[in-house]
């Protein structure tokens, strides 16, 4: 972390990350794309129950986000206490998050649908779906924070086996359980749902045998575990409760856009989940390379190198905006073949080809936005990160595209994703220089510090 060449470090760090990325993005797709192959109801029901999936993977990466800055700083620190404190109080944590949804899923399941929906096939759907990926989420969260405990000590490559395992096994079995091949039987959107939590404990149980045998950085004990360290859960959750709130958000977002588009037609709402699912194979990857840049930027500044910090995010922000124009460049030329994945009807090609064209022209900015605020996570501000999340997805994003659906013009609704996306961008930029400004000036007098105790030595 300290010593190699940052460029290499980084793509070392963050390519196993970006490949295992884009390969969640892949099983998210081919998920999609067998459950459009039911019918289009289908596809808007999973769709309709996405904002609570992303809820649930909100809290499971946020406070792995928290146990990755607490674990790097310490070990940038050389605090190995605490580094072990992180990763074993996160695992209690994250039992807790698990136990939360299964409520969620037992009771609300249905509830939340109809909030959204009056349609019986898509209720019907979307309840069934929803019940059962809230209810059987254990491998979810443990799947995401043994990623995250490899991650923080640099040990990308494991985590990258861990996640794709768990991609392949879904991609295997959708078709299987969703059309009941070999002799089982045909579970439909049910099946989508199974596949998806056999996936994921493969992966969590992959990843709890790869932290025990090659993550010697830490120390996992199932006693520490099931001791609540009060400590390192309250510096976990400085961290990650910001973050939780700021991709929660996108939970509230996608659920009121839902809303917005649904009055529209159920076609609507079907465009905007296929856009969501295709445009994660670059949002993915370049979120990737932000979970390989922020151990980096912790542990430099734990051993408070400027000079390593400087480069990392130049390097980061120019890889990220790069990601993200082939992704503009894909829905610019090919929105057709994209939708097509999706079994996609002339109307929602009608109404799908400029909606992918527009939203697709925020991507390198998004990168840019992405990139800046990995300095917000490793140095323990993600109120920053909150702050503009709450600015683009609540206060700009929503209220533009409802006042744009009041036109009668689907097309004209989805410009508000640009229009959110450039007031993310003035405030990134605006917070990005104030810290780096103010961190900059810190390690600047440690370094002072430092001198002067060495010439009072002498």
């Amino acid at each position: 972390m300290g010593v190699l060449p940052v460029k290499q470090l980084i793509i070392m760090m963050s390519l196993p990350m970006m490949i295992s990325m884009l390969v969640q993005a892949l099983y998210n797709v081919v998920d999609s794309i067998f459950v459009s192959r039911i019918n289009e109801n289908a596809l808007t029901a999973v769709t309709l129950a996405f904002p609570m999936q992303n809820l649930m993977i909100a809290v499971g990466s946020g406070t792995g986000v928290g146990i990755n800055a607490l674990l790097s700083r310490s070990l940038g620190e050389k605090r190995f206490d605490r580094s072990d404190a992180a990763a074993n109080t996160g695992i209690l944590l994250t039992f807790f998050n698990y136990i939360l949804f299964l409520l969620i899923g037992l009771f609300l399941a249905r509830p939340f649908i109809m909030t959204q929906t009056g349609d019986p096939e898509i209720l019907e759907y979307g309840a069934t779906y929803l019940g059962i990926v809230n209810s059987l989420s254990l491998g979810l969260f443990f799947q995401m924070t043994f990623e995250r405990l490899l991650q923080s000590t640099g040990r990308t490559f494991y985590s990258m086996i861990s996640q794709v395992t768990g991609a392949v096994i879904n991609i295997i079995f959708d078709p299987i359980l969703i059309f009941g091949l070999f002799g089982l039987p045909k579970m439909g959107v049910a099946g989508a749902a199974y596949a998806t939590i056999l996936g994921q404990t493969t992966a969590a149980i992959l990843g709890l045998i790869l932290n025990i045998r090659f993550n010697s950085d830490i120390t996992l004990s199932l006693k520490k575990a099931l001791h609540l360290d009060v400590s390192a859960a309250k510096e976990i959750y400085s961290v990650g409760i910001p973050s939780i709130l700021m991709m929660s958000i996108g939970s509230v977002m996608t659920y009121l856009m839902n809303r917005i588009l649904i009055v529209f037609s159920t076609t609507a709402t079907a465009v905007f989940g296929a856009y969501f699912k295709l445009q994660s194979f670059f949002f993915l990857p370049v979120f990737g390379l932000n979970n390989g840049v922020i151990p980096v930027l912790a542990y430099n500044y734990g051993a408070r190198n400027k000079e390593r910090i400087k480069e990392t995010l130049s390097f980061s922000i120019a890889l990220a905006v790069s990601v993200m124009l082939c992704g503009t460049l894909c829905f610019t030329i090919l929105p057709g073949v994209l939708l097509g994945f999706f079994n996609a009807s002339d109307e929602m090609l009608k109404i799908g080809i400029p909606a992918l064209r527009t939203m697709g022209l925020i991507f390198p900015i998004a990168g840019a936005c992405i990139a800046m605020g990995s300095i917000f996570q490793a140095f323990s501000e993600s109120i920053y990160s909150l702050i503009i999340s709450i600015a683009r997805q609540l206060v700009v994003l929503i209220p533009a595209a409802w006042l744009l659906s009041l036109t009668g013009n689907i097309n004209n609704v989805w410009w508000a994703f640009p229009i959110a996306e450039i007031t993310s961008l003035i405030l990134s930029t605006i917070f990005f220089r104030n810290l780096m400004k103010k961190t900059m000036k810190e390690l600047d007098g440690d370094n002072d510090s430092i001198q002067g105790t060495i010439t009072e030595d002498r």
